[in-house]
């Protein structure tokens, strides 16, 4: 039993079960034992890879369209440049890079990152040095201006509430203790006002997930673009609408039992895009594209193409395989999503289009 777990255990015996939210929160930022706090968990040595630590091909895609984006909206003089948990800091890096020619886009940028973890604040410092950052622990404390942000794998480790369908109404799972150990039960059941709408198209027994601390941050962004202008990419796994249990684990790469190990293995869950869209009112949504489609269009082969010409051997084998799992429909290409938020009046960011009103994307 990990030291969290035991700590868990107690609080049970103590206090009665806790929310899916609550637990996930603890084994992901518990000042002493959480997962986020006390490691660095990217890359082959670690429990997962993201996209940026696969290729620098795409930081570069998304620096250019931020950069385009910026250049659309008139080209602020001064804005905020920020990113949502930015890892080792090999996206803004990557960004940062492709976006140093002379339009001006540096000059203007002040750098933001919303970082919690020390471990890996220490490293994004590291990785953008010598650009000068100011961290936060939450959106709250950016500054007021133009907002240019991205968001990669953030939104899908934040805390969610999972309701259960049971008639008219839903009762909450929650976390609570057989025989000693940490297992899943639920509440008598309750209604929820959130999940009034979602009674047209659930049964009994369906699974649907709430994550309040996404839609708060949406909330943010969305006043900060409407007040300020900006635009935010928004780049995870999920889907347009909630449906069925969707919480993870995973540890050196592979899926673990996400109630075995609290604070020793990461936990995710499939993001809804339409949650996030709902709470960005009244931001205008970009179509929600596959990552694999809006790379295309923003030109990662081309990209892929010209530094594959000064490569070979494993290292080009390696690029290959980089690119594909970036596109391919059957590796990141289409289970990721990408979501894009500018004001009504906004041009259309590059590499999405625009929704038509209260349309579902396809």
């Amino acid at each position: 039993m990990t030291p969290l777990a035991e700590i868990l255990v107690r609080r049970i015996a103590a206090t009665g079960p806790i929310s899916i939210a609550d637990y996930m929160a603890e084994c992901l930022m518990h000042p002493t034992h959480g997962y986020y706090t006390t490691r660095d968990p990217l890359g082959a040595k670690g429990d997962f890879t993201t996209a940026p630590e696969i290729s620098q091909m795409f930081g570069e895609m998304l620096g250019l369209a931020l950069a385009q984006a910026w250049l659309d909206q008139g080209a602020p003089a001064s804005f905020t440049l920020a990113e949502l948990g930015p890892g080792r800091g090999t996206l803004m890096a990557d960004i940062l890079r492709a976006t140093k020619g002379g339009t001006g886009f540096h000059a203007a940028a002040k750098l933001h990152l919303v970082e919690m973890s020390p471990v890996l604040r220490a490293a994004q410092t590291t990785a953008l040095a010598p650009h000068a950052i100011t961290h936060h622990d939450t959106i709250a404390s950016l500054p007021d201006a133009p907002l240019f942000l991205v968001a990669n794998e953030f939104f899908d480790a934040l805390p969610i509430h999972q309701f259960q369908r049971d008639g008219a109404g839903w009762r909450e799972r929650q976390v609570g203790l057989d025989d000693g150990k940490l297992t899943v039960g639920t509440t008598a059941p309750l209604p929820v006002r959130d999940l009034a709408f979602r009674l047209e198209d659930t049964r009994d027994g369906d699974v649907v997930e709430l994550c309040p601390a996404a839609t708060a941050i949406l909330g943010e962004i969305a006043a900060r673009i409407d007040a300020h202008g900006g635009a935010a990419l928004i780049i995870d796994y999920g889907d347009w609408r909630s449906l069925g249990d969707t919480l993870q684990a995973v540890a050196t790469h592979d899926h673990v039992d996400p109630f075995t190990a609290p604070g020793a293995a990461d936990l995710t869950v499939h993001v809804d895009f339409e949650a996030l869209v709902r709470a960005a009112q009244p931001l205008s949504p970009h179509l929600l594209a596959p990552q694999g489609i809006f790379l295309e269009r923003l030109g990662i082969t081309q990209r892929a193409q010209t530094l594959a010409s000064n490569l070979s051997g494993d290292a080009l084998d390696a690029h290959i395989k980089a690119h594909r799992r970036l596109t391919h429909p059957d590796e990141m290409g289409t289970l990721f999503k990408v979501l894009g938020l500018t004001r009504v009046d906004a041009p259309d960011l590059p590499g999405l289009t625009r929704n038509l009103p209260n349309a579902d994307p396809a």
